[in-house]
C-alpha cells in the first residue's frame, strides 16, 4: 500500500478540468468517515474493455469511424454522454437513444455469460459493510449495475447505487458522488469513495470525499489525477477497514 498525501499544488495549474476544486474531504478528520462509496467498473469488475469493444462494435457495423482514443475519452461518461460521442464523432447514424440500448443489451448479454468480478472485490465490500453504510456511483447504466449486483451477490450489501444517467453530468464532474452522499444522509465529507480511473478520482476529489485509488492497469490514471488520491493500493484486496480508517488520521495527522 502506498499513501499520498492530498496535495492540490501537485496538479498543474489550468490543467485538466474546472471540476478540480479545492476539496473539503481534509475536514475527515476532525468528524471521521461516515460511509464509503465505490465505484463499479474498473474497481469490482473488469469491464472497461469489454464496454469499449461493445462500442467499438457498434461503430464498426454501423459504418461510423472508430478512433484510437475513443475508449479512453469515453472513460467515466454517462450513458447520455458516450451515446452522443458515438454519434456525433464517430459517425454511429443511429439516435443516441438506439446507440445506448445496442451496446448495453451486448453488455447485458456479456455479463450474463460471464461477471468479470475482479478477484478479491466481494470479499472487499463485505469487510467495509460490516462497519460502513455503502454506496455505489457508476458511470454503468441502471440495469447494469442491478445486474453485476446481483450476479456477485453483493445487491444487499450496497445501500444506495447511483447510475451517472440520473444526474445531470458524468465523471469527472462530481454529481454522481454528491447525489450518493445525499441518498445516504452523509456529507461529502464524511465520506470517502473507492475509485480506478482519472475522471472517476477527480469526480470523487470533486465532491469533497476522501479518496482511495486502485489504477487500473488497462487505463492507467493520470499522475495529475492519482495526485489527489489520498491512498493508492496495488489491488482491491488490499482495501480493508483499517485503510478506511487510516484516511481519518492521515487528515489530522499528516496535513
Amino acid at each position: 500500500m502506498t499513501r499520498r498525501r492530498r496535495d492540490s499544488g501537485t496538479v498543474a495549474r489550468g490543467s485538466l478540468i474546472p471540476f478540480l476544486i479545492p476539496s473539503i474531504g481534509d475536514m475527515v478528520g476532525a468528524v471521521g468517515i461516515r460511509a464509503v462509496i465505490f465505484d463499479l467498473d474498473g474497481v469490482l469488475i473488469d469491464s472497461e474493455e469489454r464496454w469499449a469493444r461493445a462500442k467499438e462494435a457498434l461503430v464498426r457495423e454501423t459504418g461510423g469511424h472508430w478512433k484510437p482514443e475513443a475508449a479512453h475519452a469515453m472513460l467515466g461518461m454517462s450513458s447520455t454522454e458516450w451515446s452522443r460521442y458515438l454519434h456525433d464523432e464517430l459517425g454511429v447514424p443511429l439516435a443516441p437513444e438506439q446507440i445506448n440500448e445496442a451496446v448495453v443489451a451486448r453488455m447485458l448479454e456479456d455479463y450474463r455469460r460471464e461477471l468479470p468480478l475482479i478477484e478479491g472485490a466481494r470479499d472487499a465490500v463485505l469487510r467495509l459493510a460490516e462497519r460502513w453504510p455503502l454506496a455505489l456511483a457508476s458511470s454503468s447504466n441502471r440495469e447494469v449495475i442491478d445486474l453485476v449486483l446481483e450476479a456477485a451477490g453483493l445487491a444487499d450489501a450496497f445501500s444506495v447505487t447511483v447510475s451517472s444517467e440520473e444526474v445531470a453530468r458524468g465523471k469527472p464532474a462530481p454529481d454522481v458522488y454528491l447525489e450518493a452522499a445525499a441518498r445516504l444522509g452523509v456529507a461529502p465529507s464524511e465520506a470517502a469513495a473507492i475509485e480506478d480511473s482519472t475522471s472517476g478520482l477527480l469526480s470523487a476529489h470533486a465532491a469533497g470525499m476522501a479518496v482511495v485509488a486502485i489504477p487500473n492497469p488497462a487505463f492507467p490514471p493520470s499522475e495529475e489525477a492519482l495526485a489527489v488520491a489520498d491512498i493508492v493500493l496495488d489491488s482491491i484486496v488490499e482495501l480493508t477497514p483499517a485503510t478506511i480508517e487510516s484516511l481519518a488520521n492521515a487528515s489530522s495527522g499528516e496535513r
